[in-house]
């Protein structure tokens, strides 16, 4: 058996802020297990959390300027939660916050020099962890199901509502994964339109009524009727959800009303085509998971024999954190951490870059 520790940092799409789960993994040869030791998340102030939403608009330079002012803000991050609690580990393993992501064009870049953070941590960083499968033809996302398989084989599917939702089953002996479609991006867009950062457990949608015309436009996106594997970002939100917005203003309550009835439509929809009829165990992860109107809209949308399951002790936010230290540690050990049947991409592969701090 091979143990080790790892931090694991992920800035998602939805702009919560930076989450840490300091994880021990040990590898067993049969299985792999987890224990979340510590975590914490740290909020973006309003300036940061502006800065990252507008960074995808920067030219070159600027951008790359921002690559390393980030980067060096993730390592005294990391430095400050490993100081604090006065522990050590083998590597932190920083997913960073996705800025561009075109792989059609062979294109991903996640904000957050890696070399920065194990110069300003004094800990070695495993980074880049998309691009190597961009290479090979795939998506570079999603990543978690290599998790999903590792370390919570138990359940049928892996649901996570973030920023976008994405899900993750086993199909033919293989892990197959893909993004369905908007989430929180959505949500809190709209929440900050009617002046808060998130609706606090849906209670403004709650209040709201669907907008027809709203909810037509939304379902019959293009995205939602291409075959898997396929993945999305923010410029899909921005270039083809924003422009429906902006044709049918109304109150903040009916437009997020119906934007919570379309981000469940589509799970739903998605989730009962691929259980085919039969039941369904379904682990529920990331900041929807909180929604309780939207978690209340979506169990009504699947078929009876879904059951929705949202764990405790922590695992809703930490999950995506967790399940990157378990690849920086499969990264160390030379192991498999992207799945080919999940990304398109030519082969499995070993992803991630490893940055010494030097000295």
């Amino acid at each position: 058996m091979k143990t080790y520790r790892i931090l694991g940092m992920m800035s998602g799409t939805s702009l919560d802020g930076l989450d840490l789960v300091l994880a021990e993994l040990t590898d067993t040869g049969e299985t792999w297990k987890y224990r979340i030791l510590e975590a914490d998340c740290i909020d973006y102030d309003a300036p940061m959390r502006e800065r990252l939403h507008q960074a995808i608009g920067l030219g070159a330079v600027d951008l790359l300027a921002f690559h390393t002012e980030y980067g060096r803000w993730l390592g005294r991050a990391a430095r400050q939660f490993l100081r604090t609690r006065n522990t050590r580990v083998d590597a932190v393993a920083s997913h960073g916050h996705t800025i561009h992501h075109r792989p059609d064009r062979g294109v991903t870049f996640q904000l957050g020099c890696p070399q920065e953070v194990a110069l300003h941590s004094g800990v070695t960083c495993i980074g880049d962890f998309r691009s190597l499968d961009v290479r090979l033809g795939g998506q570079g996302a999603p990543l978690v199901p290599i998790g999903d398989r590792l370390l919570f084989g138990e359940f049928d599917f892996c649901l996570n509502l973030g920023g976008i939702s994405n899900i993750s089953f086993e199909r033919d002996g293989k892990r197959t994964a893909f993004d369905i479609g908007i989430a929180n991006m959505l949500l809190n867009h709209l929440s900050r339109e009617a002046g808060h950062p998130y609706d606090a457990g849906g209670n403004l949608a709650r209040k709201g009524r669907v907008l027809p015309g709203l909810l037509r436009a939304l379902d019959n996106l293009p995205y939602y009727h291409q075959p898997f594997p396929k993945s999305t970002g923010y410029e899909w939100f921005r270039d083809a959800i924003l422009p429906l917005l902006a044709d049918a203003p109304d109150s903040p309550e009916n437009r997020l009303q119906t934007a919570v009835r379309h981000i469940a439509g589509t799970i739903a929809r998605q989730i009962d085509q691929l259980a085919g009829g039969n039941p369904g165990k379904v682990l529920v992860t990331g900041g929807g998971a909180y929604n309780a109107y939207l978690m209340e809209v979506l169990e009504e949308a699947t078929a009876p024999g879904i059951r929705l399951v949202v764990p405790e002790g922590g695992l809703v936010e930490n999950k995506e954190a967790l399940v990157f230290a378990l690849l920086g540690a499969l990264r160390l050990q030379e192991g498999v951490n992207v799945l080919a049947s999940v990304t398109g991409a030519s082969r499995d592969s070993c992803s991630g870059v490893i940055y010494l701090p030097g000295g």
